[in-house]
């Protein structure tokens, strides 16, 4: 990370919308930046430039070292801040695995693979999804899950469910009842979300994607825009109840015809989010359509503009959009560098100090990345991050994060859910 070499100050070619490449600099045609300026507000134009520029010269290199393989299709990685430092890793299929002392534990911790919706062996985006503990986990054995359930109902693709379930005598064994919390009817098999964590308020935060297809095809203004269902959102909620759940009162819905569950809206498809562990910042990676993938800083209430926006190009309307009520986000990169954003962590371990409280996140097709904060701007930059021992045909599905935030990175070879993965320490160096 301390190595000190020219890198590109341009990461796009968007001579379309005046922006033009001549080697390592980017280059602004002032009539277009003008006529930008005037079209979408000196705010947002700020924030693109900032986002497609990487000003500083700093080279960002991790190393990959092997903590389990033997998974089949693992999507996420989750603690239970216990103390016992075990690592639970989710498979598609419908299993949490145990990794204890850098063991892959032969018999899963909680295995439904009878309740969840039938995978396409090709690819799929439904499973189990979501897993998080509760914060007093070690006193209570609580936990949640957030999985793709099968339905007969006409015009609906499968069933979203939150459920709580509870650990048995034995630590590394959960008990199979399950408390359905939350159902929700899910019209295409794609953009799921599945995210769930637990904030430093106590009350446990659900992703959700836009109900699936492409372009948000969902009545005149699209789900993600639409305040009276839960698609396109991050919900918050209170589970510390014997029955359902409760609607926090500090939501900034309550009271009004939107569902109260709502904590901010305008997602695409939500594929996982973060709190920082030192400020309680939310980070969230969101999926992109057609040309942008890019990362939130998720707050109250706010609207983040899909399907009105992509990235920060309108998309529908696919001009003239107004921007005016949306939160931009703190970064964003074209399809010509990955495909699919993987949100990922703050980092805030101990074993690589110079990556304090820089946001660790990649790309589905191998790529890890990182933004750091500039202290005299506020603006986020975002670098590559050069791996050491990759596997090219390497797939990345998720990041986690241990006890002692320390950052791993989930995947696998080849697509699809029955594909054979891993999981992976990442060494900042």
């Amino acid at each position: 990370m301390n190595s000190m070499q020219n890198s590109e100050t341009c990461t796009y070619l968007f001579s379309a919308r005046g922006f033009l490449r001549h080697g390592t600099s980017c280059c602004f045609r002032k009539d277009l930046i003008l006529s930008l300026m005037l079209f979408s507000g000196f705010s947002w134009f700020l924030l693109l430039v900032l986002s497609l520029t990487q000003q500083t010269q700093l080279s960002f290199k991790a190393r990959l070292h092997l903590v389990a393989s033997g998974l089949e299709a693992p999507i996420g990685l989750e603690v239970a801040n216990d103390g016992s430092n075990r690592l639970f890793v989710l498979e598609q299929k419908g299993t949490v695995r145990i990794i204890r002392d850098g063991q892959l534990l032969a018999e899963p911790f909680l295995d439904i693979t009878d309740r969840v919706d039938k995978l396409n062996p090709m690819y799929s985006e439904k499973g189990l999804l979501g897993l998080a503990f509760h914060p007093q986990y070690k006193t209570n054995g609580r936990f949640f899950v957030y999985y793709s359930a099968p339905t007969n109902r006409k015009g609906i693709n499968h069933r979203s469910i939150l459920s709580e379930f509870r650990v048995s005598a034995n630590p590394d064994r959960a008990l199979k009842q399950e408390r359905i919390l939350l159902e929700i009817p899910q019209p295409e098999s794609n953009h799921n979300g599945g995210q769930l964590a637990f904030g430093p308020d106590g009350y446990l935060y659900i992703g959700l994607g836009d109900g699936g297809g492409a372009g948000d095809k969902h009545g005149p203004i699209g789900n993600a825009q639409n305040l009276t269902n839960l698609l396109g959102k991050i919900l918050r909620i209170d589970v510390d109840t014997a029955v359902g759940y409760r609607v926090p009162r500090d939501n900034p819905f309550v009271g009004t015809r939107a569902r109260p569950e709502i904590w901010a809206y305008g997602l695409r498809n939500p594929w996982r989010f973060s709190f920082d562990r030192q400020t309680g910042e939310l980070f969230c990676g969101d999926v992109g359509q057609n040309e942008f993938e890019e990362v939130n800083l998720i707050k109250r209430g706010r609207n983040y503009g899909w399907r009105i926006m992509e990235g920060f190009d309108c998309f529908n309307p696919p001009k003239d959009c107004n921007k005016s009520r949306l939160e931009p986000p703190i970064a964003v990169y074209s399809h010509r560098e990955g495909r699919s954003v993987i949100g990922g962590y703050v980092y805030r371990g101990k074993k690589s100090p110079a990556w304090q409280g820089k946001y660790i996140f990649g790309d589905w097709t191998g790529k890890v990345f990182l933004l750091s904060k500039s202290a005299a701007t506020g603006s986020w930059q975002r670098y590559t991050v050069t791996l050491i021992h990759a596997d090219k045909e390497f797939y990345i599905n998720s990041f986690g994060q241990d006890e002692a935030g320390e950052i791993y990175v989930v995947g696998q070879k080849g697509v699809g859910p029955s594909k054979s993965g891993s999981v992976w320490w990442l060494e900042l160096l």
